[in-house]
């Protein structure tokens, strides 16, 4: 991949997007990963308006050190970025308190309540957005975008564009290193930091960035025969995500009136 291109495209794109719809730039959830560290920074080059925003809920110490590093990156190298940081625990408490009661042993439960996070955040970038007339920047990458759908159904995949969509995870991690983005940033290891006990996406997921992206791109076109040993245990994950997640994959149906029954 032609890093310096590729980086300039996406700004590019950015920047030609929000001048069409009318808005001053964007704003974008900082969570301390590489996807948000790379988004971030490509809208902060466009020249335009940057509210870059950390919304820590029940964080780990290391998440939330490494999002205000990349804020503190931003805003030390980019004039057009603002920083902030809105502390959503209080507020996820409450629905914590009210949601879950009742509920306690519910099997479903902790996923609900780690959806509920993501739908937080997004509720708060929206709110934002339109109090500085910005756009909401996605996050998601190729792989969990239009793959297995590893995210949040109007959580963090409620988004008004998504510039990295067509970029596998390895190919953000070297734009991020092109862009020379703080150690740790680039370094970081995957997660969704949406629970309370320390998950990455590999152990959520049970197989890795390059192994998914490996089947990603055959998908489709070879068949689970195709496949043996490790690589026909990732089709089979993929497979499975892929089919379970079409809900969010594809747009809402529409339930079409016939013309004889209006």
């Amino acid at each position: 991949m032609n890093t310096e291109k590729v980086a300039a495209h996406i700004t590019e794109w950015l920047r030609d997007y929000a001048k069409s719809a009318g808005v001053k730039g964007y704003v974008v959830g900082v969570s301390g990963g590489v996807d948000s560290g790379v988004v971030s920074t490509l809208c902060a080059m466009t020249g335009l308006n940057l509210l870059a925003m950390e919304l820590p809920i029940r964080q780990k110490g290391d998440q939330s050190s490494r999002a205000k590093e990349h804020l503190d990156f931003l805003t030390g190298k980019f004039l057009n970025v603002k920083a902030i940081s809105v502390d959503l625990t209080p507020p996820f408490e409450k629905i914590f308190q009210i949601f879950n009661t009742g509920n306690e042993d519910n099997a479903y439960a902790d996923l609900a309540f780690a959806n509920t996070r993501s739908r937080l955040r997004m509720l708060t970038l929206y709110h934002f957005a339109q109090l500085n007339q910005l756009l909401v920047c996605g996050t998601g990458n190729k792989v969990e975008d239009f793959g297995i759908g590893f995210f949040t159904k109007y959580g963090d995949g409620g988004v008004d564009v998504s510039p990295i969509g067509d970029l596998y995870k390895t190919e953000v991690y070297e734009l991020a290193r092109f862009l020379n983005l703080p150690k740790s940033i680039k370094n970081a290891i995957p997660t969704d930091g949406l629970w309370d006990a320390e998950r990455t996406d590999e152990q959520q997921i049970g197989a890795t960035y390059p192994e998914l992206e490996k089947i990603q791109e055959e998908f489709g076109t070879k068949t689970e025969a195709d496949y043996s040993g490790r690589d026909l245990e990732v089709y089979q994950i993929f497979s499975r995500m892929n089919r379970a997640a079409q809900h969010k994959l594809k747009p809402i149906p529409v339930c079409e009136i016939p013309e004889d029954l209006r």
